[in-house]
Formats: structure tokens, sequence, C-alpha cells
């Protein structure tokens, strides 16, 4: 009799509780639902940069609490676009995110230039300059090296193409007049612009781009191929030859 009685108080000590059982939610649960609904009924004005990233990370990372870690990656790149724009290696190696997480994260940046590009194909470049800009900045301001691109125009000023032509160093990049002309050759195109960054955010042009530019549309000219600009892109701010005088 003793021996049965212990054996079901021995029973009776393994079975779990019932609030054992069920464990209360994580406390970003509802932070979650709330950080949505704020988000769809008053629109994205609503909320600050960090909680944009947080929504980014939503689903990508499920059971963890976000805020901190987007917190830290808008202090690292200085701002959501640096942030979208981040090298995929940085993001991965610094801050250890996955790769469903860089996805959420870079898909945006790649969203957003292609919206822009469409909004400048087939309509007069030289008339929505400052659409043309938004999108230079937004494709090479936080790029890591050197990026020579080249924007092919119509003879309507419409962007035909706009093409990577080389990329450098975190200094400097070659770009040659030749293989830029034939190039706009290929393509038909009546007009150029030229289009290069600084990874140090200053676009203040060295010798050598001036020279650069010279020496294309000195060939351009042979060519009744006109060079609208060289535009020199930094963090926030650029350089315009044709504003300059220099073209």
């Amino acid at each position: 009799m003793g021996r049965e009685h212990d054996k079901n108080a021995v029973l009776e000590l393994d079975l779990p509780s019932p609030a054992a059982e069920k464990e209360p939610p994580p406390h970003y649960h509802g932070h979650r639902d709330r950080l949505r609904e704020r988000f769809l009924s008053q629109g994205p004005e609503a909320l600050q940069d960090y909680e944009l990233v947080e929504l980014l990370l939503f689903q990508a990372i499920p059971r963890r609490d976000v805020k901190p870690l987007a917190k830290q990656l808008l202090n690292r790149f200085g701002s959501f676009w640096g942030l979208v724009s981040a090298p995929v290696a940085t993001l991965r190696d610094e801050f250890k995110l996955s790769d469903a997480a860089i996805g959420a994260i870079k898909v945006v940046a790649a969203a957003a230039l292609r919206m822009a590009r469409r909004e400048l194909l087939d309509r007069p470049v030289l008339s929505s300059w400052q659409k043309l800009l938004d999108y230079c900045q937004g494709a090479l301001a936080h790029e890591p090296v050197e990026q020579f691109r080249v924007l092919f125009l119509d003879g309507r000023h419409a962007l035909l193409r706009d093409e990577v032509q080389q990329r450098g160093t975190v200094n400097q990049t070659a770009a040659y007049p030749r293989e830029v002309l034939k190039r706009a050759l290929e393509l038909g195109a009546s007009g150029i612009i030229l289009v290069h960054n600084h990874p140090s955010g200053d676009p203040s042009p060295s010798r050598a781009d001036i020279q650069m530019t010279k020496a294309i549309a000195d060939a351009a000219k042979a060519l009744e191929i006109s060079v609208h600009d060289h535009l020199v892109i930094g963090r926030g701010r650029h350089f315009s030859f044709r504003a300059q005088g220099l073209v």
C-alpha cells in the first residue's frame, strides 16, 4: 500500500501544470500587429524609418524582437536608402543576416530603382531633370566602388538605355571614348549623358574626370552625337559638367 502511494506521488509530480503548458506570447507579437495596422491605416508617413525596417524584417525573422536590429542597421548605414543600398556581403558578414532578411531589404532598392527608371523611359529626360538626378542618386550614391554609366538618348531626348560601362576601385574607374561611342552607334542614340559616382561622397571632379569628358565630347562631336552632361554623384550631392561650363 505504501509503495503504491509513493508511486502515485511520483506520477503526480511529473505531470506538468496547466500554466506551464502554455507560455505567454512574446511582447513583440502585439507590437507587430499594431505596427502593420498603423502602416495600412495611416500610411508610411506615420512610421519612422526604423519602423519601416521592422516591417521589412517581420516575415524573414518571425520569432524575434527586431526593433533593436532595425535601429542598429540604420545607425550603421546612416539612412533608410543607405540601408537598402548596402552591400550584401556587409549585411551578411557584419550583421549575420539570413538570405531571407537580406532579400527583404534589397528588394526595396530594386523596386524603387525600377520604378524610377520606368518614369524616365520614353520621356524627354532633359525636361525631367530632377527625376533623372533622383534616379542617379538612388543608383550610385551608395555604391562602394566607382561605376561609370552612360544614359543613351534618342532624337527626342528620351532615354533609350542606361548601361554600366565600367566598374573600378574605391577611387577610380576607366572610361574609353571608343567603347562609349561604339555603343551609342549600335543603339542609334543621338545623345548621351555620362554619369559616375565618387564613393568618398565628394562629387568634385578630378583632373582625369575632366580630361576623359573632353575626350568623349570631342569624339562624339565628329559623329554628331551630343554629350548633354557628365554628372558626378556623391552622397546627397552632385556635380554637373554642363552647369559648370565644362561640356
